[in-house]
């Protein structure tokens, strides 16, 4: 990957100007591999210049959003826009943006965009015990299989954690009363009591009868429960003296959101979704072929316009209320009649570039993902899509005389969730998906073969340096996904450095700011561990807050309590939002004036969003120079 694909500061703003800038964006949200960017009017040719620059796979327009497709690497070109727009100011204006099935597609994409991985890996999980199962009927009694089961499961049954999560992100609720009113929905004592009314008991609250609606897995009570509680919250906020805000407005919102949605909004909700999910599996159960069609045929479609996001809550329904789903069977079927276009491309085109840009972007579709084989080869030549929405219609008919069912929730579907189509009670179910699979693969190659994939129509649009710019694009994507992204901290003192635990002071030593080392300085000066831009500055001057050009946010704080010295010993050399070089003089300060007060110079560097990585390893040292290697964060 290029030093100008990771440049993620750079290609937002590039994306900002672009756009028109901070006064024409409405709204930005993401999903997972794209930026969906409200905007008050069009660009003209802002399409085009955005779609070539590096690291955007291509840019799609839809229902008032300017969606641009750029991959693994969403989330930090995303947190750089938003750092670069005014979000409080397009808050009130983005309410009245698109329509409300737009709005509702949107606020899906928001929730799940963040954890669908998570899901995804767990359904990969249950996948692959049903496949050991298959070989081993004595391995479900054993505690391997148990442990490993209750993980697979972890995150559905506590679904509506990941949703607080996230939806209070969306609909900007306090996120830690959103996990305490959702955690409240998830707690086994409710399920004990729900499970007691369904058995014929009664229990009320205030004089009304409950239902026995449990909420492990839904989808639908916890969103609707953070977007009445963002509304709450903000009437509660406006309203209530400052002095007693911070303990009652949880306290209200706790015990008015957790009885609300049990006594109301949870019925109302797992309704809807049932009934969503019942009209779908009626047209699934009496005209199966159909139902194939229209999701082996279009669902692809539906993923260039963004809008795929809408079944989730249907599809999650379906698991909870009868354990297994015909949607993403069919749906396993259309993403593999992609890959088999790809192919398709790959066995009949000559051209190497081709060729190689083909093999790129099948690759990742074998993960579920879909949008380097759409963007990069079949929608650019046209006709390898239309094969690939046929075939994927034809194998999906094919399939429907089978029954064919997952049992385990796939988050991408594709080729390595296939055996979460395998069930003892359905044995039909897995032979139908095989075989809609192989036509689906099959169909396209040998439909490019015989019509070929539109070289005519790619060279009369002139888009040869197109396709070779979209292949790198592609292969750029995939790189994404498989590369192991590191990034390297130097130390910004020299110095004695200590394990953070054996910093004296609990608030650093117990990790809940984040991971990090200590170090008491040798000298008098901090230095920049890396190219970035400074996004705190304390008014006492004592800490000061980093962003890395790769998104590390790093805490430096010089001293211990040195807070009670009022800025006096400290000298800043920079201001926040100032961007800055490795090895830049960020600050200095008096060793002396701060130990004659009685305080410890001892500096705790801390990465404040530890939890985003997935892993930070602390070199191994008693002593630090400065520009030596200090941590690794590993993405």
């Amino acid at each position: 990957m290029s030093e100008k694909v990771r440049d993620y500061p750079k290609l937002a703003k590039e994306i900002l100007d672009t756009v028109g800038g901070e006064e024409n964006v409405l709204k930005v949200q993401r999903c997972a591999t794209r930026l969906r960017i409200v905007l008050k009017r069009s660009k003209p040719k802002a399409k085009e210049e955005v779609s070539s620059m590096p690291g955007v796979i291509t840019v799609v327009e839809n229902n008032g959003q300017f969606q641009v497709v750029i991959g693994q690497h969403v989330g930090e070109v995303y947190e750089e826009f938003s750092s670069l727009v005014n979000m409080d100011t397009s808050e009130g204006e983005s309410e009245n943006k698109g329509t409300i099935l737009n709005r509702v597609i949107a606020t899906m994409s928001a929730v799940f965009a963040p954890f669908i991985y998570i899901l995804a890996a767990a359904g990969i999980l249950q996948g692959l015990l049903i496949l050991i199962n298959l070989f081993s009927d004595r391995f479900v009694e054993t505690g391997t299989y148990q442990v490993l089961s209750f993980i697979s499961w972890a995150p559905f049954v506590f679904l509506p954690i990941f949703i607080a999560l996230t939806a209070s992100k969306h609909f900007k609720a306090n996120t830690y009363i959103a996990v305490a009113c959702c955690a409240a929905l998830v707690s086994p004592t409710w399920a004990e009591m729900a499970a007691k009314i369904a058995e014929g008991g009664s229990i009320t609250f205030l004089g009304i009868g409950l239902s026995e609606t449990v909420y492990t897995s839904s989808v639908l009570p916890p969103l609707f429960l953070v977007w009445i509680l963002s509304y709450l919250e903000k009437f509660l906020n406006k309203n209530m003296n400052e002095v007693i805000r911070p303990l009652f407005v949880p306290f209200l919102c706790m015990i008015i959101m957790v009885p609300l949605t049990i006594l109301l909004i949870g019925p109302a909700s797992t309704i809807g979704a049932n009934g969503i999910a019942d009209g779908y599996n009626f047209l699934a159960e009496n005209a199966p072929a159909v139902a194939g069609a229209i999701i082996g045929g279009l669902w692809q479609i539906l993923v260039i316009f963004g809008v795929h996001w809408g079944v989730t809550p249907m599809v999650l329904a379906n698991f909870d209320l009868y354990g297994r789903d015909s949607f993403q069977a069919y749906q396993t079927i259309a993403v593999i009649s992609q890959i088999g276009a790809v192919l398709g491309v790959f066995l009949k085109a000559k051209s190497q570039e081709i060729r190689k840009v083909s093999a790129s972007a099948g690759i990742t579709g074998i993960f579920g993902i879909t949008e380097p084989s759409i963007y990069g080869v079949t929608l650019r030549f046209k006709k390898p899509f239309i094969f690939g929405c046929i075939s994927g219609a034809v194998g999906a008919i094919a399939a429907s005389f089978f029954n064919p069912y997952y049992f385990a929730y796939a988050g991408l579907p594709g080729p390595l969730t296939i055996v979460n189509g395998i069930d003892a009670d359905y044995p039909m179910s897995i032979w139908g998906i095989l075989l809609g699979v192989a036509i689906a693969i099959i169909l396209p190659v040998i439909l490019i073969q015989i019509f070929g994939y539109g070289e005519d129509t790619a060279k009369k649009a002139g888009s040869e340096n197109l396709v070779e710019e979209q292949g790198q694009k592609a292969t750029e994507f995939q790189q994404n996904q498989f590369e192991l992204n590191e990034e390297t901290i130097t130390a910004p003192l020299s110095g004695k450095v200590m394990p953070l635990s054996e910093v004296p002071d609990e608030v650093f030593s117990s990790g809940a700011m984040g991971k990090g080392v200590a170090i008491e300085p040798s000298d008098n000066k901090l230095y920049a561990p890396f190219d970035g831009t400074v996004v705190m500055v304390a008014h006492t001057k004592h800490a000061i807050g980093l962003r890395s050009e790769d998104g590390v946010e790093l805490l430096v704080h010089i001293g211990l309590d040195t807070v009670k010295l009022d800025g006096e010993p400290f000298t800043l050399h920079v201001e926040d939002g100032e961007k800055f070089n490795q090895g830049d003089v960020l600050a200095e300060f008096d060793k002396e004036l701060i130990q004659n007060e009685g305080l410890k110079t001892i500096t705790p560097i801390i990465i404040t969003n530890s939890g985003d990585y997935e892993e930070i390893i602390i070199e191994k040292r008693d002593d630090s120079a400065l520009n030596e290697k200090l941590m690794t964060v590993v993405k």
